[in-house]
């Protein structure tokens, strides 16, 4: 067995390479959660039989069509990250209506006496009474939900392929689902669990930006595609909105000089929504429940193909 963690070595395997080593192993079980493995690694390790990818939507990081055709057994750990990701969009949302980190970082300035003269400056808003809209109704946004109902929110969704009677009360989360136009127009703050595909890529542009009350937050834990960055800033900029939240972005790391680093009315995080050990725990339970039925002959819980 050979261990590289990649939160410990922040190396990602070329794929070719990966499989070369796989086959001068002898490993038939690979176990990824950010590398990329493809026809190409596929190939040069035929010996292969099982992946187990730490993710829960394996986007671009497995070929799964090749898979399938090789006749592997493909597994995954959808929810992985969902309560990690909602408590981070909430944590957000504080930080947000309170400027907790602003204040922080005024009282480590030494600013306190400048900051207790002017308290109107700093005056927020609760969370108690108002709206959140969610976009995207999946494992994510319902653990939101669900967490928003304690601060006593009104909660509403959009998603086109959630159903009012099914999805929207699942796993004791309750919203209800309403278009987007309604959804941008009626919430306190708008938060994005939303996959990334054809019809969610840009779906936020300048014109879905400006149905938001200009005392609105945007919340975007999601993916940064979802969201048109520049007409974002621009409606930051000209206080069309009060303010965002970012754990998302289109460059990641922000370069020194990103415009995002110029606003005082957004608060950033390093993508962190699922940097917490129980995630890591958690899709390591998964996977490895997971293998143990394979080598047991039986069928993989969360089985893509085999």
């Amino acid at each position: 067995m050979v261990y590289e963690p990649w939160l410990e070595t922040g190396q990602i395997a070329d794929p070719v390479e990966l499989g070369v080593r796989l086959e001068e192993g002898g490993f038939d079980v690979l176990i990824i959660e950010a590398d990329f493995v493809f026809e190409e690694t596929f190939a040069a390790a035929p010996g292969l039989r099982f992946v187990g990818a730490c993710r829960g939507d394996i986007g671009e990081h497995v070929d799964l069509d090749a898979a399938l055709a090789r006749g592997l057994t493909v597994v995954n750990t959808p929810g992985r990250n969902a309560v990690a990701v909602a408590e981070l969009t909430i944590g957000l949302m504080l930080g947000l209506a309170r400027r907790i980190a602003a204040a922080h970082a005024m009282i480590r300035g030494g600013q306190w006496a400048s900051a207790v003269d002017n308290l109107t400056a700093w005056q927020g808003i609760e969370l108690s009474g108002k709206t959140a809209g969610l976009i995207g109704y999946g494992r994510v946004a319902r653990e939101v939900a669900r967490r928003l109902a304690a601060f006593e929110m009104e909660v509403i969704a959009y998603d086109p392929i959630a159903s009012q009677a099914g999805d929207a009360t699942k796993g004791g989360a309750c919203a209800s689902l309403v278009g987007l136009e309604e959804l941008l127009s009626r919430s306190d703050f708008v938060s994005i669990h939303a996959a990334v595909n054809a019809e969610s890529r840009g779906l936020l542009g300048a014109l879905e930006l400006s149905w938001m009350k200009p005392s609105a937050y945007l919340i975007n834990t999601a993916r940064a595609a979802i969201v048109d960055e520049g007409a974002l800033l621009d409606a930051l900029r000209a206080g069309r909105m009060a303010g965002a939240g970012l754990d998302v972005y289109r460059v990641e790391p922000l370069p020194p000089d990103s415009p995002w680093l110029a606003l005082d009315n957004v608060l950033l995080t390093p993508h962190m929504g699922g940097a917490t050990g129980d995630v890591v725990r958690r899709h390591s339970e998964m996977i490895l429940s997971d293998l143990r039925r394979w080598l047991q002959g039986q069928r993989p819980v969360h089985l893509l193909t085999g």
